[in-house]
């Protein structure tokens, strides 16, 4: 499911909302974990799972397709882990 698809999803369940209201909502909320990311912070949805911010040290990587030796920069990645609730779910 892409974000757009998520929208009108919400917006047919919810007619009595603007479809520009629940647009407004969606991107809102990605908007906020996406900044509480790049602050460092976990985001936890209950029921549904956390994000969180992973550091990886730099190293020395490889060209795939010339075998050189390439210096790769340390850097931060999300990370995301499933609540116990969407495992359930998922596995029942």
């Amino acid at each position: 499911m892409i974000k757009s698809e998520l929208i009108t999803l919400i917006a047919e369940a919810n007619p009595h909302l603007f479809y520009r209201d629940v647009e407004r909502l969606v991107s809102t909320i990605f908007d906020e974990i996406t900044g509480a990311l790049a602050r460092g912070e976990r985001v936890e949805l209950r029921g549904f799972g956390a994000f969180s911010v992973k550091e990886r040290p730099a190293r020395t990587g490889r060209n795939p397709r010339t075998g050189e030796k390439v210096h790769v920069e340390e850097k931060r990645v999300p990370y995301f882990k499933t609540g116990k609730d969407l495992r359930e779910r998922l596995n029942s």
